[in-house]
């Protein structure tokens, strides 16, 4: 595909992709909203499920035939499709698993990986108001080291007030000798901004494993591990486009063991795997750069209209809403609260206008939001003029 350069070509870009979700077309009366708890599928991810099955459909390492010999070769292919998706420049030496999304890919890594890693009186530092995926594993991997003698101290991960970034110079203060992992999240569910990834090396030094929550961030916005430096991005193929029950970790296998999943090696979801190649092409094709600006766009689109609604409350640092912001911009989500409609109330009622939007906790950790909220999270299929239909909504109600 070309390269949009005007506000007009990025438009005619943006149609011609949105024609190819079936569900999207097929319900245009509906405006689907919530992109950041699974994404719809183009027809291309369809294609490649429906002609995997009816052609090569067998499994994985087992076979000497021809059918399992393509899902073979499938499967170690999309390995290396994952890698270079990630900008991986050293893939010989990294490691891509498949795993049936970003929380299974955590917990392996907590339950598999870390405890050989760590030692009697290492650190951790837990995100406690991101995703409960990205807190649970860790904290019940240290219940299962102190149960054999091992203890290790969970530093709570430091966060500006008012806003839900990262504070990585207290993270700096907090952190020492003894730390000795770090688990930090690309894009956040709730407050839909860059978490500065790229400061939290700064913060704990050259030797600490960096296991990044990619969930919100693949498929959305372009991701670089040679750029990050980081030593495991999990995500969930169910959110860039494939089928749920996939999703991969890839692993730089550089600092501490090498990363190898316990136990036997089962059936993996090869469907699922076919539909994560073709989503990752798909992706490709489409400039996944192209997709983060229209998704932000659309997010400033939306929070300049909510920032002349008295009514509502946004979520998430403020000097991120407005376009000509100095900050980094929100990447496709934004939530909010009615200061008087139940956020729950508040779901239904859009629902009953004809928009999908997640209305509740997001699953988030003890350490963030206490009331729920509606989260907008947007993709390459919405457009402004859904947006400016939410808003008009919205102000019928403020």
């Amino acid at each position: 595909m070309s390269t949009p350069s005007g506000r007009g070509e990025l438009e005619r870009w943006q149609r011609a992709l949105r024609a190819q979700f079936p569900i999207v077309t097929g319900h245009p009366e509906l405006a689907y909203l919530d992109s950041a708890a699974t994404a719809q599928k183009p027809q291309a991810v369809l294609d490649a499920v429906q002609t995997y099955l009816t052609t090569s459909n067998a499994n994985s390492a087992r076979g000497t035939y021809t059918w399992a010999n393509r899902t073979t070769e499938l499967v170690e292919r999309t390995r290396g499709r994952v890698a270079r998706f990630l900008g991986d420049d050293r893939p010989e030496r990294s490691a891509v698993h498949f795993t049936g999304g970003t929380t299974e890919g955590l917990r392996t890594i907590a339950r598999d990986w870390l405890p050989g890693f760590l030692r009697d009186g290492d650190e951790i530092v837990v995100p406690d108001a991101d995703h409960q995926a990205n807190i649970v594993p860790w904290l019940e991997a240290q219940r299962s080291l102190a149960r054999e003698g091992v203890h290790v101290r969970v530093v709570p991960m430091p966060y500006q007030s008012g806003s839900g970034d990262y504070d990585h110079r207290a993270l700096a203060e907090r952190a020492g000798p003894r730390t000795r992992f770090v688990a930090t999240t690309h894009v956040h569910h709730v407050y839909g901004g860059d978490m500065n990834v790229h400061r939290i090396r700064e913060a704990v030094g050259p030797d600490a494993v960096i296991c990044l929550d990619a969930a919100q961030s693949v498929g959305h916005l372009p991701v670089s591990v040679a750029e990050l430096d980081v030593d495991f991005v999990v995500f969930s193929g169910h959110k860039a486009l494939a089928l749920p029950g996939s999703g991969a970790v890839w692993a730089r296998q550089a600092r501490g063991p090498e990363f190898v999943p316990g136990g036997w090696s089962g059936t993996p979801n090869t469907v699922g795997i076919a539909s994560l190649e073709a989503a990752l092409d798909w992706l490709e094709a489409a400039g996944v750069d192209r997709i983060e600006r229209w998704t932000a766009d659309l997010a400033v689109r939306l929070t300049e209209g909510l920032r002349r609604l008295d009514a509502y409350e946004i979520l998430g640092c403020p000097l991120s809403l407005a376009a000509d912001s100095a900050v980094q911009r929100r990447q496709g989500i934004v939530t909010l609260r009615h200061h008087a409609i139940d956020s729950g109330d508040l779901g239904f009622i859009l629902f009953s206008h004809g928009f999908m939007v997640r209305s509740d906790h997001h699953c988030q950790g003890d350490a963030g939001e206490k009331t729920g909220s509606v989260r907008v999270s947007l993709h390459v299929y919405n457009t402004a003029e859904e947006v400016d239909r939410l808003l008009s909504v919205l102000a019928s109600l403020a």
